[in-house]
């Protein structure tokens, strides 16, 4: 081999190398710049769409349950759409309807089956209702109503206080047994009040203490 050959087969050695070299360069610049891949978002970590949903709370005179119709962002389970159903009843309404529930009120647990709701509630529903047929009547049946609405299979409520069954709020609706959907006490959209008939289950203070039915 000549020295002209040597020196040839050295050149496209080194300008291999530089072709490799360029080639990492760009490579390695392009990962750099280029955008990231979206990223892939599974059905649990996907965000829920918007939904309707019903609340009810007292009309202004407080003899009355009116609806008040809300947008609620959706959720991983049915569990939690229950729970954040819940908690916008005790957050209150946004118009000029009354509260039902005391706003301090913790919600500890709400499990469903076969139809009965059970809803958990912590002593301040209890220590900070204002007493009263009326007032505990439309507190009782808003819950009831207000899970039945959105959840048709649920069909009654048990309501719990500490983890513990309670006779009643205040002595006039029994809360001994689940408490099944009424809405007896709902204003109809036209304005006329519905039936003046107290829904099932409302008993007044004596009854309560003599045990009830």
């Amino acid at each position: 081999m000549t020295k002209a050959d040597g020196n040839k087969w050295i050149l496209l050695a080194f300008l291999l190398l530089l072709v490799v070299f360029g080639g990492l360069t760009a490579r390695k610049y392009w990962m750099r710049s280029a955008p990231p891949p979206p990223a892939v978002v599974s059905p649990e970590e996907a965000p829920g769409q918007m939904r309707e949903i019903i609340l009810y709370f007292a009309s202004e005179d407080g003899s009355r349950l009116v609806p008040e119709v809300r947008e609620m962002n959706g959720c991983r389970s049915q569990e939690d759409c229950i729970r954040a159903t819940i908690q916008a009843l005790i957050h209150g309404p946004v118009g000029n309807l009354g509260p039902v529930i005391p706003s301090h009120t913790v919600l500890l647990s709400i499990t469903e089956a076969a139809g009965t709701a059970v809803a958990d509630f912590s002593d301040d529903l209890q220590k900070g209702h204002p007493g009263g047929s009326m007032s505990e009547l439309l507190t009782v049946y808003a819950l009831v109503n207000t899970l039945a609405s959105n959840f048709p299979h649920i069909r009654q409520v048990k309501i719990l206080i500490e983890g513990s069954e309670v006779e009643s709020l205040k002595g006039h609706v029994d809360l001994r047994r689940p408490v099944q959907v009424n809405f007896s006490l709902v204003r109809r959209q036209s304005g006329d009040t519905a039936g003046g008939e107290l829904p099932q289950g409302a008993i007044i203070e004596e009854e309560v203490k003599e045990g009830g039915r």
